[in-house]
């Protein structure tokens, strides 16, 4: 756990973590909040289905989400994806929740979340709709956040106005960034920004100088495949500008799926060092060693083969499977 003056910074969840989630728990002296409380796993990489090392991380990582959420007072949404949130319906092969979970997760809790209706895709759109109905009846409150700040003693959480999901005019549709400050001190979280590629978005992080960003990095392995290499370079010239801004980066989730991330981000860690500025993944911050597990499945296939029951669990239709937590 790491403390910046007033605020404690713990990451929770991440690529770094071997799963997919931005997870992070912040404190203050007025209040505990824990920001995009999902977490999930790739369906399918390189044709293979999550390694049982996958699972076992998922399971891991949801047991210290719920503990946290437990703690918290307030709990965040910043889109209506699968491993930003939490649903509540069951489903053991991807997302590893239930509805007794969400209850736990959000029941009681303050949840300032995403507006489901405008600045929205369809499919967050319906989401959200259904979290409103399910998760957000068990929660004390439930806020749309959108362009507003709340206070609670001497701390604000501020929420931008949507911005893109990547690339302008993304078809992923739109995220909100969190600002949480206390006294002198601010941390900055921008979920799924990708870079940030949006130059609008760019200057929304840049403006609000934070001692802290914690930025979901460009998805790098997606080049010339579902994102244009011109978009990749924008965003890696984008969080060039970021660390000469601001002197402290978690930078995690999209970019580590990509197995050749560390050459990608070695000249933006050098270039940060070289001005005094850090640079680290979600484990790295914490002090402890990259689990890196989507982007090495086809490897841990090959040296660690998954045992007789599992792979006939794989097997299993997906309907059955979401239902049957795998046997790891």
């Amino acid at each position: 756990m790491q403390s910046h003056g007033e605020v404690v910074v713990l990451p929770i969840a991440f690529e770094s973590f071997g799963v997919r989630s931005m997870c992070t728990y912040i404190e203050t002296p007025d209040i505990k909040i824990l920001l995009d409380a999902g977490v999930s796993l790739a369906p399918n990489r390189y044709g293979l289905p999550p390694h049982p090392r996958e699972y076992i991380a998922l399971r891991d990582r949801r047991e210290e989400i719920i503990k946290f959420a437990e703690k918290s007072d307030v709990i965040t949404v910043s889109h209506y994806h699968f491993d930003h949130y939490t649903p509540s319906y069951t489903d053991w092969a991807y997302n590893w929740c239930s509805a007794e979970i969400a209850e736990k997760m959000y029941g009681g809790k303050t949840v300032l979340a995403k507006s489901f209706k405008e600045y929205v895709n369809f499919s967050q759109r319906r989401r959200g709709w259904l979290f409103a109905k399910t998760s957000g009846r068990y929660a004390k409150k439930l806020e749309i956040a959108d362009e507003r700040t709340f206070i609670f003693g001497d701390t604000k959480i501020s929420f931008s106005k949507p911005v893109f999901h990547g690339p302008e005019d993304s078809d992923l549709g739109w995220v909100l960034i969190t600002v949480i400050r206390c006294k002198n001190e601010s941390v900055l979280f921008a979920p799924d920004v990708q870079g940030p590629i949006s130059q609008e978005t760019l200057n929304a992080v840049i403006g609000e100088k934070p001692q802290l960003a914690i930025i979901g990095g460009p998805p790098t392995y997606l080049a010339d495949f579902r994102m244009r290499m011109e978009d990749i370079n924008t965003a890696l010239e984008n969080l060039k500008i970021i660390v000469r801004h601001i002197p402290t980066i978690i930078l995690d989730h999209h970019i580590l799926r990509d197995e050749n991330w560390e050459s990608i981000v070695r000249p933006i860690a050098e270039y940060a060092l070289s001005i005094g500025h850090r640079i680290f993944t979600a484990a790295e911050f914490l002090g402890c060693e990259n689990r890196i597990l989507e982007a090495h499945r086809k490897r841990l296939y090959s040296e660690e083969p998954p045992p007789e029951d599992f792979l006939k669990w794989t097997k299993m239709p997906s309907e059955k499977r979401k239902l049957t937590p795998p046997p790891v």
